[in-house]
């Protein structure tokens, strides 16, 4: 389709949001009746293999099930021309990637604010065993406006999947900077994949950049063994907090399943970073 407007059921397309993926694209669009601002998520079905058509599945039945302020809002959902598109709510305050390259990094209150935002959020995902697979601060965690105050939302279901207890995952999917270990070696994992996505974008939020860089994962993975400690810009770290740096040591765990595990996401909640 042409970035040209054009009409979806009742709501008129206005523009792209970033790129364009195998299957999907993002679309910044007006409802005519009311001209309100939102986000049309397209999904073509055809092509969509047997785990990524279940992946769009859990996303629908999530997305209608929640009314969360740290949760994008799905407010329709209209099928045409082989795709289904998703209304989403528009977060006018973009991206938190984009929030931090505007600051650099962040001052320690605010990282802890942001972070007690996606682990309520989380929470959710929790409640409803779903893992989100892809959790990054670029295009899948929002900002509700542009203002000081503006609400974290998580947002991409698209490879999100139900893991109950006891189960485990295994297609290699996210993104590398913010992708656990066990993924990244094509190994099963759980929610605890998760977990090492939010240790990412904590350290990221504290220091301005991902803690870990690679040219292929093959570098990737060999940089995540050997950083230890955790690298931290040198000119902050002795002003940080203790708890901020055990918080990001202990989600960062390369092994989920070593006597110094991985947080899960119930220690996570309850970490003593978050009670200062």
């Amino acid at each position: 389709m042409a970035t040209s407007s054009f009409i979806v059921g009742d709501y008129e397309i206005k523009s792209r949001i970033g790129g364009e993926g195998p299957f999907s694209i993002v679309w910044r669009a007006i409802n005519r009746s009311n001209g309100q601002d939102v986000v049309l998520k397209q999904v073509r079905l055809s092509g969509l293999t047997r785990k990524l058509r279940e992946c769009l599945d859990c996303e629908l039945n999530f997305l209608a099930k929640v009314r969360h302020p740290n949760i994008i809002r799905l407010l329709d959902v209209i099928q045409a021309d082989g795709c289904v598109f998703l209304v989403l709510e528009f977060c006018a305050g973009g991206d938190l990637a984009a929030y931090v390259r505007r600051r650099e990094r962040l001052r320690e209150a605010v990282v802890r604010k942001f972070m007690m935002q996606i682990g309520e959020g989380l929470e959710v995902l929790h409640a409803h065993r779903i893992i989100h697979r892809d959790l990054k601060p670029e295009q899948n965690i929002l900002l509700s406006t542009a203002s000081s105050d503006a609400v974290l939302k998580i947002s991409d279901f698209g490879l999100a999947r139900v893991v109950q207890p006891g189960e485990f995952a295994d297609m290699v999917c996210g993104s590398p900077l913010y992708m656990a270990p066990e993924v990244l070696q094509f190994g099963k994992y759980d929610d605890k994949a998760d977990m090492w996505s939010v240790g990412a974008i904590c350290f990221e939020l504290l220091n301005g950049y991902p803690p870990f860089h690679g040219k292929n994962n093959v570098q990737l993975l060999q940089n995540i063994k050997k950083s230890v400690p955790l690298p931290f810009l040198q000119q902050i770290l002795p002003s940080l907090h203790s708890d901020s740096v055990d918080m990001c040591t202990k989600l960062l765990c390369e092994d989920p399943g070593l006597p110094t595990y991985r947080l899960s996401f119930d220690e996570f909640y309850c970490h003593k970073f978050f009670r200062r």
